[in-house]
């Protein structure tokens, strides 16, 4: 009887013992986010985890590739924001050598290829990512709207044909509107995830107060206490005080 009574002891004591060491990294885990993939036709070249810090991007990270074109960073996250996977190619072009993504906690995979290493960008791993590409895709659809709408602007000043031009402005003012109230409604639709508040902040800051309070009010507890959720309602705060 004492026996098993000391063998259950030993027992319950290790798996005390075991779980003390396993909780910490649990928890490391669970706020770590894993940003891994392969950057097809790279074989060697420096790549950097990058995210805008008081107005300033800089470098959370780097790794070195050599002879495969697989990467992986891993992290310490608090709530989803926004990060840039940036290529160093080393040739003075700037330009297509970086990729926005939103980051989570857990694993976020970016596939891509080397010559068009931005627009053949294929993430996931994140559900704000799946919404913000789901938004950029609309958006593109006015953006190509208003360029074809300021191409005719344009051609109507130079011939200066008045009347045409305050029509095509009337229609371009109309799409601005129009997509102002699609990015309060998406953001308020999805009030859940953080880029209700992220694109309030970046794409719609200057909107009406009280279509800003309708995506605020309806922001999980969750979302509020997040990095762009403080930063919203901290910029509301602000704007409410500028007008009284």
């Amino acid at each position: 009887m004492n026996s098993f009574r000391i063998t259950s002891i030993s027992f319950l004591l290790g798996l005390l013992m075991f779980n003390c060491e396993q909780n910490p990294k649990t928890v490391q885990n669970s706020n770590m986010m894993i940003v891994k993939g392969q950057v097809e036709g790279l074989r060697k070249g420096k790549l950097f985890l990058q995210k805008f810090q008081d107005s300033i991007m800089i470098n959370v990270d780097s790794t070195l590739v050599e002879g495969t074109p697989e990467f992986e960073f891993k992290t310490p996250l608090e709530t989803a924001e926004v990060f840039y996977l940036y290529l160093d190619k080393e040739d003075g072009d700037s330009l297509n050598d970086r990729i926005l993504f939103f980051g989570e906690k857990g694993t976020i995979e970016i596939n891509t290829l080397l010559k068009t290493f931005e627009s053949s960008a294929k993430i996931t791993g994140s559900k704000n990512q799946e919404l913000l590409q789901e938004y950029i895709s609309f958006s593109r659809k006015f953006n190509d709207q208003n360029l074809e709408l300021m191409k005719e602007f344009y051609e109507a000043q130079m011939v200066r044909n008045t009347k045409r031009a305050d029509s095509i402005e009337e229609k371009m003012n109309k799409l601005l509107k129009r997509r102002y109230l699609y990015t309060i409604n998406f953001a308020a639709t999805n009030t859940d995830q953080n880029i209700a508040p992220y694109l309030a902040l970046t794409e719609v800051y200057d909107a009406n107060l009280a279509l800003l309070d309708s995506i605020a009010v309806k922001m999980t507890p969750e979302v509020s206490e997040s990095k762009y959720g403080k930063q919203f309602t901290e910029y509301l705060e602000k704007r409410r005080n500028s007008v009284n």
